[in-house]
């Protein structure tokens, strides 16, 4: 069985990427799992950059494959804020909810034709010799004027999926992968990693 080492402390992260790769015969083994290996800066300009970084940097300390993810919200009238910075908008001690009253705080004065946004995923794959593969996924939007719904984690509270009148974190495990960005640069993985399995 193939082990992948999933680049990432995010538990929540874990556990999509593990929901949506359930059908194949892969092993996912995460950093927690290598304590030796160092925490990855992510200093990149776009989410590639990062995603590949760290992806590298971990199929490297770990010598098996790795799969990293980068992955943001674009908010088209603040100019694809917050971007590469979702995760640290708030600033240095940032968190979820911190990050969503910024966000709707620089969005307060925007009418609904404004609020339109996307979440951007990149996976990237990375073999210990230096092999790299990437993937993408996407999802168009609007953002919310107050957080809605428990599930889910990040953005999920305020972001509308094109189409549909729940958020993200409205929506159940298995509705949200179906939808995301994640979910899609996963199966866009998942095509890949059959080829090469069977």
């Amino acid at each position: 069985m193939m082990e992948i080492v999933v680049a990432t402390r995010n538990k929540r992260k874990v556990e999509e990427i593990k929901r949506i790769l359930a059908e194949m015969p892969v092993k996912i083994l995460t950093i927690e799992d290598f304590p030796e290996c160092p925490e990855v800066e992510e200093d990149g300009r776009t989410f590639e950059e990062n995603a590949v970084k760290k992806a590298l940097n971990i199929a490297r300390c770990t010598g098996k494959p790795s799969l990293a993810d980068d992955s943001g919200l674009e908010v088209y009238a603040l100019n694809g804020a917050p971007g590469v910075m979702s995760s640290r908008y708030a600033g240095p001690d940032s968190d979820d909810m911190k990050n969503i009253e910024k966000l709707l705080k620089e969005m307060d004065s925007l009418n609904d034709k404004k609020r339109s946004a996307r979440f951007v995923c990149c996976i990237a794959l990375a073999f210990p010799e230096g092999n790299i593969k990437t993937f993408f996924g996407y999802v168009e939007g609007i953002i919310g004027k107050e957080p809605k719904g428990s599930s889910g984690f990040g953005y999920d509270p305020v972001f509308y999926p094109e189409g549909h009148g729940r958020s993200f974190a409205e929506m159940s495990s298995e509705e949200k992968d179906a939808l995301s960005h994640r979910g899609k640069a996963l199966r866009e993985f998942l095509n890949y990693i059959r080829d090469k399995i069977f």
